[in-house]
C-alpha cells in the first residue's frame, strides 16, 4: 500500500507540471483570437500567481482541517475545472475568471504535497518527484502543440489536459484511505530512527497565523532563500533566449533551443540529484547546487564562442536542480514536523512572489539599461540566497 501511495504521489507531481506550459505555448494563437495585446498573458499569469499565494498561505489551516489527501483531491479537482473552463472560454474575461480557481487549486496542492513528502519520504524521492514535475511541464506544451498542428484549436489542448486532471482527481478520491494509513509516520522516523506515537499525537493542531510564522527563528531567511531561488529560475527561463539573441548575436530560433536546455538541465539534474542525496544531506546538496549555479553564471560572463553561453545555461539548470526540492525536504528538520506545513506554505507564497516580481524587474533593467546585465542580476540573487541559507542553517542548528 505504501508503494501504491508513492506511485500516486509521483503521478500527482506529473499532473502539477502539465498545465504550467500550456498558456505560453498556446498564447500566440489565443491573443489574436481574443483581439487583445500580446502582453495580456501577464494579466492571466498575475491572477494565477495571486491565487497560488493566497492558497499557499492557507495551506496549513486547510491541511490541519482536512488532511493532505483531501486537500490534494479538492485542489486537483479545482485545477481540472479551471482547465475545462479555459477550454470553453470564448473571451479574455472568461480566461481571467477561470484563472482564479486555477491559482487557488495550484497553491494548496503544491504546499500540501511537498510537506507530506518532506515528512514521510527520503530526500531522493523529493528530487525525483520534482523531476516528474519537469516531465509534466515538458509534456504539457507537446499536448498543446499536437492539438494545434493536428488542425484543432488551443481549446482542445486545454480540454485534453483537463480530462487528464479529472482522471487524476478520481484516482486521488479512491486513494484517500491510503493517506490516512500513512499518517502515523513522520520525518524523524527516517532521520533519527523511531518515534513515540504519543509524541506524534502532540503535533500542533491549530494553524499558525502569518505573523506567528514570520516570528519563528529562520522563517524570514528561508522565505528570502526561496524567493531568490525562484527569481533565478524564472528569470533564466524568461530572459535567457533574449540575452543570447540580443547580446550574443545568436539567431532567434537557435537561441530559443539553447534556452530550452536550461529546463532540460533542471529535469535531468533532479533525476541525478536523487542518487546523490543518498550520499549527501539536504544542506550539502543546496550548497552544491549554489556552487554549480555560480560556475554557470561565471561561464556565461566569459567571452568566447556561443557554446560557452550554452554550457553556462546548462550548468545553471543543473545547479538549480537540487535547491528547490532540498530546501523543502529540509523544512521539517529545520523547523519541526508540527510547523513544517505552515513554513512550506509561506515558502511557496514567497516563491510565487519572486516569480511575479523579479523577472519583470529584469525586463525593466534590460529595457532601460542593458540586457548584458542578465548574468550579473542572477549573481546578485544567488549571493543573497546563499547568505540567507547559511543564516537559516545557523539559526535552526540543533
Amino acid at each position: 500500500m505504501t508503494h501504491l501511495l508513492l506511485a500516486i504521489i509521483y503521478l500527482a507531481f506529473i499532473s502539477l507540471g502539465l498545465p504550467d506550459g500550456l498558456l505560453g505555448s498556446a498564447w500566440p494563437t489565443m491573443y489574436t483570437e481574443f483581439h487583445v495585446p500580446v502582453s495580456y498573458a501577464g494579466i492571466i499569469s498575475i491572477i494565477i500567481s495571486l491565487g497560488t499565494i493566497v492558497s499557499s498561505l492557507q495551506s496549513d489551516r486547510l491541511t490541519k482541517k482536512l488532511g493532505t489527501g483531501k486537500v490534494t483531491a479538492i485542489s486537483v479537482a479545482m485545477t481540472a475545472a479551471a482547465l475545462l473552463g479555459f477550454s470553453f472560454s470564448s473571451s479574455f474575461w472568461m480566461l481571467c475568471l477561470w484563472s482564479i480557481p486555477y491559482g487557488l487549486g495550484a497553491g494548496s496542492v503544491d504546499a500540501a504535497l511537498n510537506n507530506y513528502v518532506a515528512l514521510h519520504y527520503e530526500s531522493h524521492h523529493m528530487s525525483w518527484l520534482h523531476c516528474m514535475w519537469g516531465v509534466g511541464a515538458t509534456v504539457g506544451p507537446y499536448i498543446m502543440g499536437f492539438a494545434l498542428s493536428g488542425g484543432r484549436t488551443w481549446n482542445f489542448g486545454y480540454l485534453c489536459v483537463g480530462i487528464l486532471q479529472i482522471l487524476l482527481t478520481a484516482v486521488l478520491i479512491f486513494s484517500l484511505p491510503l493517506w490516512k494509513k500513512r499518517g502515523s509516520r513522520s520525518f524523524s522516523e527516517k532521520e533519527e530512527g523511531t518515534i513515540d506515537r504519543e509524541k506524534e499525537a502532540e503535533i500542533q493542531e491549530s494553524a499558525l497565523s502569518l505573523v506567528q510564522i514570520i516570528k519563528i527563528p529562520g522563517a524570514k531567511e528561508v522565505m528570502l532563500c526561496f524567493f531568490c531561488y525562484c527569481a533565478i529560475e524564472q528569470t533564466a527561463g524568461l530572459w535567457a533566449s533574449s540575452y543570447l539573441h540580443l547580446f550574443k548575436g545568436i539567431p532567434a530560433e537557435t537561441a530559443a533551443r539553447f534556452a530550452g536546455m536550461f529546463f532540460i538541465g533542471i529535469t535531468a539534474g533532479r533525476a541525478v540529484s536523487g542518487f546523490i542525496t543518498m550520499k549527501l544531506n539536504d544542506v550539502q546538496m543546496i550548497r552544491l547546487g549554489q556552487v554549480i549555479i555560480f560556475a554557470g553564471i561565471l561561464v556565461m560572463l566569459l567571452p568566447g564562442p556561443n557554446v560557452t553561453a550554452l554550457a553556462g545555461l546548462i550548468l545553471i539548470g543543473l545547479g538549480c536542480a537540487p535547491v528547490y526540492p532540498c530546501i523543502i525536504h529540509s523544512t521539517p528538520e529545520h523547523f519541526g514536523a508540527d510547523r513544517s506545513q505552515a513554513i512550506i506554505g509561506v515558502q511557496m507564497a514567497s516563491a510565487y512572489v519572486g516569480t511575479c516580481l523579479m523577472p519583470p524587474l529584469f525586463g525593466l533593467i534590460a529595457n532601460h539599461i542593458s540586457i548584458t546585465l542578465f548574468p550579473v542580476y542572477m549573481m546578485a540573487l544567488l549571493v543573497l540566497m546563499a547568505v540567507m541559507h547559511e543564516l537559516l542553517t545557523k539559526k535552526t542548528a540543533h
